[in-house]
């Protein structure tokens, strides 16, 4: 009887292969020309020696120097000796290029287009040659935007591996490249190529009770492994909490009620940020964890979400004094163009590192807090296209008291008050979306996540760039004087120094 093994490499690339019945791992990876890291090939040099995240093997035969009983039992393996007896997923502790390998091609035709909120459309792809495409639930692929001269956006699949319609999920927000394809131009039959799989976010066997935790379309890879759920034998409890921005933001909710029904032990809650949401669960997903959620630490915990929400659950963990047994996260912001497909991944710790601590704390980063500034900035020189010489006396000067207000919690290089500064920072920088009187340009501001990033790492004692009040003022005078190139110009130079000013902060906090 043959077996799958998924070969995870350090760049996120995933390939699959199958190993035969009494077929070592390393025999069955260069049968499929995935040339892994492989010298003695009889258990005595550990040049091959990877991490077993799942699944059960004979280990064969090897000496001490190569693997010792304690890596052995932590779960590191030499796959030159081991003998899979069930589909496994192992860490390789190298990239897909060394291995001369590369993320599979595939074909697909869409199938389905579902706008499924104001907010949110689905969509489905039906795959040529399906029983190729082999992927861990919570993984993502790159899909090429059609029309787009080769351009590519990342989503995770929002169905199982054993499903033969994958699906997605995607928001939308205007200006994004996938989204404007989805709402303008998209139609059942168009051909789409993506490649994949890709990430270390997937489900691992379950040994314990989990806490999945999603914020907006975060939701997918969760899906994902309700779906992989649904079709074991798990006897421990699964909890799922699901966080929105606004009501219109909440998606496939007949989706997870029939999961309560399919899966033993499932239960969901849902909670939306704005105050005035109809939701009997406002705030943070933070707010409502509840004891049995998180078990005192014998929890495994799953997030997929923005930034903020990763470091807001992180902090609330530490300052409950708690650690969960493992920690997978994913986090994604929006590209430079506003879009809601986060970029590629880069893998913050290897899961053969993180197995030392005695648990997980694995995660991808969809970008970073520069992304972020720089999606701001392309906002804001398109709004000063459409706001230049229309601002009437009375706005220009509720815009320069705003600028002087966020400068009062300045005193040069210092803060005076950090927290006040990141609220009044705010205002001065939604201000010109306000005044445009575009809804969809305001509400694609909000989505950003910079004030969130700014209240999560800057502190009193921390550097400011000096420069960053003298900006916000600039830009009024440019307004002032209805100099467009000086307003963009103030705006280049403010993102800059804002970007400065969150690096230093950030690599304060990480000291």
């Amino acid at each position: 009887m043959s077996h799958q093994v998924a070969l995870a490499f350090e760049d996120g690339i995933t390939r699959f292969i199958k190993v035969g019945a009494n077929e070592t791992v390393a025999d069955a990876s260069y049968k499929a020309r995935i040339n892994i890291p492989l010298d003695c090939r009889d258990g005595a040099c550990g040049t091959c020696k990877a991490f077993c995240e799942s699944g059960k093997y004979d280990g064969g035969d090897y000496i001490e120097e190569a693997l010792t009983d304690d890596e052995a039992e932590a779960g590191y393996c030499l796959p030159c000796q081991m003998v899979p007896e069930s589909d496994l997923v192992l860490q390789i502790p190298t990239t897909s290029d060394v291995a001369k390998t590369s993320a599979a091609s595939f074909e697909s035709t869409l199938s389905e287009i579902r706008r499924i909120s104001e907010t949110t459309y689905a969509f489905s792809l039906e795959v040529d040659k399906r029983e190729d495409l082999s992927f861990l639930p919570g993984q993502y692929v790159n899909i090429e935007v059609p029309g787009s001269g080769g351009q590519t956006r990342s989503y995770s699949f929002s169905s199982g591996p054993e499903v033969d319609i994958v699906s997605f999920l995607i928001r939308i927000t205007d200006g994004g490249l996938m989204s404007t394809y989805m709402r303008d131009t998209a139609q059942v039959g168009d051909r789409i190529t993506f490649t994949g799989p890709m990430g270390s976010f997937f489900l691992r066997e379950p040994k314990r009770q989990s806490l999945l935790l999603a914020g907006g379309t975060g939701l997918a890879p969760l899906l994902a492994i309700l779906e992989k759920l649904a079709g074991m034998d798990n006897p421990h409890p699964v909890h799922l909490i699901y966080g929105v921005n606004t009501d219109i933001d909440l998606v496939e909710l007949d989706v997870l009620q029939d999961y309560t029904q399919r899966i033993a032990g499932f239960s969901f809650d849902t909670v939306v940020g704005d105050p005035d949401s109809a939701s009997p669960k406002k705030g943070y997903v933070t707010n409502h964890f509840e004891p049995q959620h998180l078990a005192e630490g014998d929890v495994d915990i799953y997030l997929c979400g923005p930034p903020p929400m990763v470091e807001g659950v992180r902090r609330h963990l530490e300052a409950e004094g708690l650690k969960p047994q493992n920690f997978y996260y994913e986090k994604f912001a929006l590209a430079v163009v506003p879009d809601a497909e986060p970029a590629a991944p880069a893998a913050e710790a290897s899961a053969a590192q993180a197995a030392a601590d005695q648990g997980y704390e694995i995660g991808e980063e969809h970008a970073s807090f520069e992304a972020q500034f720089d999606a701001r900035m392309a906002l804001e020189l398109a709004v000063v296209e459409l706001t230049m010489g229309k601002l009437a006396e009375g706005q220009l000067g509720e815009f320069k008291v705003l600028a002087e207000l966020a400068g009062k919690t300045l005193d040069g290089e210092k803060f005076i008050n950090a927290e006040e500064f990141t609220v009044t920072n705010d205002a001065f920088h939604e201000f010109l979306f306000k005044a445009v009187g575009n809804e969809h340009l305001l509400q694609a501001y909000r989505r950003l996540d910079v004030p969130a990033l700014m209240a999560a790492v800057l502190r009193q004692e921390h550097w400011i760039d000096g420069a960053v009040d003298a900006d916000h003022l600039g830009i009024v005078a440019a307004f002032e004087k209805q100099d467009i190139a000086a307003a963009r110009a103030a705006i280049t130079a403010h993102n800059q120094h804002a970007k400065a000013t969150m690096a230093a902060a950030s690599k304060a906090a990480a000291q």
